[in-house]
C-alpha cells in the first residue's frame, strides 16, 4: 500500500516520529508520557515491520518506563512553574 509514493511502513515511522516530537511540546508530564508512549508503540510496530531489534527494544523500554511512572509509581505531579532548580 502506497500513499503519495510512500509505503505504509514508512507512514507508520513518520507517525511515530510525529507523536514523539509532539510529546516534547507538552508542558504536563502526564500528557507527555501518554503522547510519547503512543509514539513509541508506533515505533515498536515500525521496528517489527522493518525487522529492527534496536528500534523494538529501545522503544519497548521507553514505553515500559512511561507505564511505570503513569500507573505504578503515581506521585503527585508538581506543576512546571513550581519546580525549583
Amino acid at each position: 500500500m502506497e500513499i503519495l509514493g510512500i509505503s505504509g511502513t514508512e507512514w507508520i515511522g513518520y507517525l511515530a516520529s510525529l507523536f514523539v516530537l509532539l510529546s516534547f511540546l507538552m508542558k504536563n508530564i502526564i500528557t507527555l508520557r501518554y503522547v510519547n508512549s503512543v509514539g513509541c508503540l508506533f515505533f515498536v510496530i515500525y521496528g517489527i515491520l522493518i525487522d529492527s531489534w534496536p528500534i523494538i527494544i529501545t522503544n519497548a523500554a521507553i514505553v515500559s518506563v512511561n507505564i511505570y511512572y503513569l500507573f505504578i509509581n503515581k506521585k503527585t505531579a508538581v506543576p512546571a512553574d513550581e519546580v525549583k532548580p
